[in-house]
C-alpha cells in the first residue's frame, strides 16, 4: 500500500510526482513522497524528500562551504605535516610526478562524489548514498560499512592534524630557545588545549562558524601563494635550484621495494592531504542552494587545491639540498627542517608562523565536518547513546553534543604519541585509507551496480559518468594495499618501522563488522525518516513497517516511460 504524495504548487515548478522532473535519489518510494508546504522554499523541499526535516539554518553559500572544505584541505599545513611521506619515500621525483599522478584520479574521485551529492545533498553523505544505491537487501550493510569507514576517517582528521601543529609550535619554541627539548607530555598536553579551543569554536552558532572559516580559508590561501613565492625568492643555498634533471628524473628510492612501488607510497601524503573535500556533501544541509552549490564546491576545493598543492611540490623539490637530513633533523619535524636548510633564520620562522596559523584553522574546519558526520550517523542511531549524540544545541542551532564526543575521541587517539612516532603517524595513513574506501563505496555501487536506475540531481556527468567514476574507484582499489606497507622488509623491519595502519583501521572496521553479524543487522536498517510532521495520513507507519526490507531500494521511477534517464534540471 502506497500514499500519493503530489506536491503542491511550488514557486520554482518542482514536481515530484513526475520523475523526470524529480532532483534526488532518495530512500523514500516515489509514491511516500510526503505532501509539502507552500512556506518551504526549494531547499527544505529537497532535504525533505531525502527524508529528513529541516533542523540547521541554511547560512553556508557556495563561498563559505568552500572555505571550509579548503580550510580542512589546509594545503600549506597538510603538505608540512606529511612532507616525510612525499619526499622520504622516492625524493623529488616521487614528489612532483606522484603528485599528479595521484590527483588526476582524485578528480576521478571528486567528480563522482559531487554527482552524488547533487543527487542526496545531506549530511549523512556518502553513507546515505550507499543506502539508497545499493541492490535491494544490501542497502543496510552498505551504509553501516561506508559510515563507520567514513566516520573512523573524520575523527582521526582533526588530531592528526592538531598534533602536527602541535609538534611545529614547540619545534619553533626549541628554535627559539636552542636548549629547550620538547617533551610527548608538552606535546600531548599543546594538543589537547587546540583540540579544546577548536570544540569550542565549532559549537558556536553557524554563522559564526562559517565567519571563522572564511577567514581561515581566506588566510591558507593567501599564505600559500605567499609561501610559493617567497621561498624561490628567498632561499640562500647556491645555486638556488636544482637543475631539473635531477628533480624530474632522478628517484631516491628510500624503501626495500622497487621504484615504482615507492612512487606509489609517496601518494599517501597527496591522499591526506585532499581528503577534505567531502566536507561539502556533509555541510549540504546547512548550505543554500545545496543540490547545485555543494557538488560545486566539492569541484572547486579538489582542483584549487590540487593545482596549488602540486606548485607547492615543485618549489620544494627544486630548493631542497639535503632529503636525508631534513628527515632526519634533531627538531623533529621535516618541515621546520626543511625552512632552515634553505632560507635564512628570519625566513624560516616567518613562514612556520604562516603554517602553524593555517594549521589551526585546517584543524577546526576538520571539527567543524566531523562534528555534522556524528550527528547524521547518530540521528540513524548507528552509535551508542545516539540519543545524546544526535540532538541539537536549542541555543546555537549546532550539534554540540556531537562536537564534545569528537574531542574526547581525538585526545584519546593522541595518547598514540607515547607508543612513538611511528604509532602516531598511523593517524595519518587512517586518514587516509579510510577515507577514500568510504568514498569508492558508494561511487563504485553507483557505476557497476545502478546503471541507468540512477535519479541524477542538477549537476551531474552526464555520459562520462560510469567513467570517470569507475577510474576513480580502480585508484582506491589500488592504494589500499599500497597504503598499509611499510618502508622497511625483511630483517630491516622491525615492530618500531612498521606500519600499523592496517591494524588500527582494520581492527575496527572488523569489529564493526562482527557487531553487525552478530547484532547490528537486527535493528540497523539505514537511513531513518524523521519527516513525520511533513507526512500525510498514516505514511509513517508503512515506511517503518517497509524500510526493514526497502531501506535500500532505488526510486522506481527514475525513468521516463520511453526508458529516458532523468535530463538536467
Amino acid at each position: 500500500m502506497s500514499v500519493s504524495g503530489k506536491m503542491k504548487a511550488a514557486s520554482d515548478g518542482l514536481k515530484y510526482d513526475d520523475a523526470e522532473h524529480d532532483p534526488v535519489t532518495s530512500v523514500l518510494r516515489n509514491g511516500d513522497v510526503p505532501d509539502f508546504d507552500d512556506s518551504m522554499d526549494a531547499d527544505e523541499r529537497v532535504i525533505t524528500a531525502l527524508g529528513y526535516k529541516q533542523e540547521f539554518k541554511r547560512e553556508f553559500s557556495l563561498w563559505t562551504t568552500f572555505c571550509v572544505s579548503f580550510a580542512v584541505l589546509g594545503l600549506l599545513p597538510s603538505f608540512a605535516s606529511t612532507i616525510y611521506y612525499g619526499m622520504g619515500y622516492a625524493g623529488t621525483a616521487g614528489m612532483v610526478w606522484g603528485w599528479i599522478i595521484a590527483m588526476v584520479f582524485i578528480q576521478c574521485v571528486a567528480l563522482a562524489m559531487a554527482e552524488l551529492c547533487s543527487a542526496m545533498p545531506t549530511s549523512g553523505g556518502l553513507y546515505y548514498a550507499a543506502a539508497v544505491l545499493a541492490p535491494p537487501g544490501y542497502g543496510p550493510y552498505a551504509a553501516w560499512i561506508t559510515g563507520w569507514s567514513n566516520w573512523i576517517g573524520q575523527i582521526t582528521a582533526a588530531p592528526s592534524v592538531d598534533y602536527a601543529l602541535a609538534a611545529m609550535i614547540l619545534a619553533a619554541g626549541s628554535i627559539q630557545s636552542p636548549g629547550y627539548t620538547p617533551t610527548s607530555w608538552q606535546t600531548f598536553l599543546l594538543t589537547t588545549l587546540i583540540m579544546i579551543v577548536h570544540a569550542v569554536i565549532s559549537s558556536m552558532p553557524t554563522k559564526w562558524v562559517a565567519v571563522f572559516n572564511s577567514w581561515g580559508s581566506t588566510l591558507n590561501m593567501l599564505a600559500l601563494v605567499a609561501v610559493i613565492i617567497a621561498i624561490p625568492a628567498g632561499t640562500i643555498n647556491s645555486p638556488k635550484f636544482t637543475p631539473s634533471k635531477e628533480v624530474w628524473g632522478t628517484i631516491t628510492n628510500m624503501t626495500d621495494y622497487p621504484d615504482g612501488v615507492a612512487v606509489l607510497m609517496t601518494f599517501v601524503g597527496v591522499i591526506w592531504t585532499m581528503s577534505g573535500y567531502d566536507s561539502p556533501f556533509h555541510l549540504s544541509e546547512e548550505c543554500s542552494n545545496a543540490n547545485i552549490a555543494s557538488p560545486r564546491a566539492i569541484v572547486m576545493t579538489s582542483g584549487v587545491g590540487g593545482l596549488m598543492g602540486w606548485f607547492l611540490q615543485l618549489v620544494v623539490a627544486y630548493t631542497v639540498v639535503d632529503i636525508d637530513a631534513v628527515l632526519n633533523s634533531d627538531l623533529g619535524q621535516p618541515w621546520a627542517s626543511y625552512l632552515f636548510q634553505v632560507m635564512s633564520r628570519k625566513g624560516a620562522l616567518s613562514i612556520l608562523s604562516l603554517t602553524i596559523m593555517c594549521g589551526f584553522s585546517m584543524g577546526q574546519g576538520c571539527m567543524v565536518a566531523a562534528s555534522r558526520v556524528t550527528y547524521a550517523y547518530a540521528r540513524d542511531d548507528c552509535f551508542p547513546l545516539s540519543k545524546y549524540w544526535k540532538q541539537v544545541n536549542d541555543t546555537t542551532k549546532t550539534p554540540v553534543n556531537a562536537v564534545i564526543l569528537n574531542a574526547v575521541l581525538g585526545i584519546l587517539m593522541c595518547l598514540l604519541l607515547f607508543a612513538g612516532d611511528v604509532a602516531i603517524g598511523a593517524l595519518f595513513s587512517i586518514g587516509a585509507i579510510a577515507q577514500f574506501v568510504a568514498f569508492a563505496i558508494p561511487i563504485a555501487i553507483r557505476v557497476f551496480f545502478v546503471g541507468n536506475r540512477f535519479r541524477r540531481g542538477p549537476w551531474h556527468l552526464g555520459p562520462l559518468s560510469p567513467w570517470i567514476g569507475g577510474f576513480g574507484v580502480g585508484f582506491v582499489f589500488l592504494m589500499v594495499p599500497i597504503l598499509c606497507l611499510p618502508a622497511d622488509t625483511g630483517s630491516n623491519l622491525t615492530p618500531d618501522l612498521m606500519n600499523w595502519t592496517c591494524l588500527v583501521w582494520g581492527g575496527p572496521m572488523l569489529a564493526v563488522s562482527i557487531w553487525w553479524v552478530v547484532d547490528a543487522h537486527k535493528w540497523f536498517k539505514g537511513p531513518k525518516v524523521n519527516v513525520e510532521h511533513a507526512i500525510h495520513g498514516n505514511i509513517v507507519d508503512i515506511i517503518d513497517g517497509e524500510q526493514e526490507q526497502n531501506a535500500a531500494t532505488l526510486p522506481d521511477a527514475s525513468t521516463d516511460q520511453s526508458g529516458r534517464s532523468s535530463p538536467k534540471l
